[in-house]
């Protein structure tokens, strides 16, 4: 075991090194130039059609708002309370300003997933709209192409059992035993009735959820996060200054923390920013692919708001109360890191990020569910759909009592490797999603047609 442990270490250096955040920064930033930054530019339009949004307005299962909707409850969640704080911790203040250039060049990585995932997108057996890397791999690049969409689907299917899966379920379980001493058992049994009525029900059950729990708990954690901002007020200038003073030079030990070079801040900023926003990873398309939307573009700048939001609002939120508290002087790393700067400017500070984790975590498990079905559905066809939903309800009850060590290692490695076939993708198809959208604004937004349709 120990040896399987260092061969899945060792190949996880690798996907999540260097290399890998480069190709991600790459094929984003080639992604905005090729747009003329438009995400950026366009956010308000983006907002726009998200409120419009709220009703379907075209073919589909579920309506745009919820299909992002449910993209975030997949990316909102232990990313943006431990990743956030984990990045501060080995990064320093800097790592926050990192994670900001990520997510402005993930939006236009957000984007282009969105686009390519309702243009290719196809019915299966049951009717459904299916799509994701895998369908605009094989819809769109051809069939010399389609051992990348098989390997995508794959990676995702596996993956999803880790990250989206066992290690939520984990989380859970451990922060209300430390917090409300509720036995791990406990918890992954209701987390497997809770589950069970949701995801049984499918996409339709789970946007709908999504769609009223993921807005309430958003609103809730970004009230909390701004009353300790409020509550710190006084420090928030320094905690700016030093978030971009940070960016650029190394940051000095201080207090328990024990300093970080610039590559560090660079590294872990931008690698806890992918992980919490998931743009590139190919997981959100997967939802898009669902909305009943009037086509590809309109609902690719919804899509882009997932990356906004998630890490331009709420992680910033997280930074600036670790930093501005002082909290992130104090050596602790992690959800204990948020936990004291909340619990040191807010009474009950520290219960309330245990709820907020846990119902962040229940969400994600709910998000990645269908995720990975879909994946599921790709390799083997629907009649897989039923028996792998089996599987992931029982599945939790593991999650939420074993050690999972070598299973979040193997779902992390897995997780990055989804990636690589969809940035492949992203880069070849980046014509098309270039020739849509500069249609779409030519004609004034009317130029669209639903997506479904098969590659030219």
């Amino acid at each position: 075991m120990e040896a399987l442990n260092s061969i899945v270490g060792a190949i996880n250096g690798v996907v999540w090194g260097p290399l890998m955040l480069v190709l991600i920064l790459g094929v984003g930033f080639f992604l905005q130039v090729g747009l003329k930054f438009m995400p950026i530019l366009r956010i308000g339009t983006g907002f726009s059609l998200l409120f419009k949004g709220r009703e379907g307005q075209g073919e589909g299962q579920i309506s745009p708002f919820n299909a992002l909707m449910t993209s975030l409850s997949a990316t909102i969640g232990t990313g943006n309370i431990a990743g956030v704080a984990t990045a501060v911790f080995l990064g320093g203040p800097g790592a926050l300003f990192w994670m900001w250039m990520t997510a402005l060049v993930g939006m236009a990585t957000k984007y282009a997933e969105a686009v390519c995932a309702v243009k290719y997108r196809e019915k299966d057996e049951l009717g459904n709209y299916v799509g994701g890397p895998m369908y605009y791999i094989k819809n769109g690049l051809g069939a010399k192409w389609a051992w990348l969409g098989v390997a995508f689907a794959l990676f995702g299917a596996i993956a999803a059992f880790g990250i989206g899966n066992g290690v939520q379920a984990n989380g859970v379980a451990q922060v209300l035993e430390a917090n409300f001493g509720v036995n791990t058992s406990v918890t992954g049994v209701v987390l497997m009735v809770l589950t069970a009525a949701v995801i049984l029900g499918g996409i339709t059950r789970i946007g709908a959820v999504a769609g009223k729990l993921v807005p309430a708990m958003a609103i809730a954690y970004i009230v909390a996060g701004l009353l300790v901002l409020i509550i710190n007020i006084g420090e928030i200038g320094n905690a700016l200054s030093l978030v971009f003073t940070y960016a650029f030079t190394p940051s000095a030990a201080e207090g328990g923390f024990a300093g970080a070079a610039v590559w560090a801040a660079i590294r872990f900023g931008v690698a806890r920013g992918v992980f919490s926003n998931e743009a590139g990873l190919g997981s959100a398309p997967i939802a898009h692919a669902a909305a009943e939307t009037k086509g590809p573009v309109n609902q690719g700048l919804i899509a882009m708001l997932g990356t906004f939001i998630d890490t331009i609002i709420v992680c910033s939120i997280t930074g600036l109360a670790i930093i501005s508290s002082g909290a992130w002087t104090s050596g602790e790393s992690g959800a204990a890191l948020t936990s004291l700067a909340f619990a040191s400017s807010l009474p009950g500070g520290g219960h309330l990020i245990a709820i907020a984790l846990s119902i962040f975590a229940f969400t994600t498990i709910l998000g990645w569910s269908f995720y990975g079905e879909k994946c599921v559905e790709f390799l083997l066809g629907v009649k897989s759909l039923l028996p792998y939903r089996v599987l992931w309800i029982v599945a939790i009850y593991f999650g939420a009592t074993a050690d999972l060590g070598f299973i979040w290692l193997l779902a992390d490695t897995l997780n990055a490797m989804m990636a690589i076939p969809n940035l492949i993708a992203l880069a070849l198809l980046s014509p098309i999603v270039f020739k849509l959208t500069k249609e779409f604004f030519a004609s004034g937004g009317k130029s669209e047609e639903p997506g479904g349709s098969p590659a030219e």
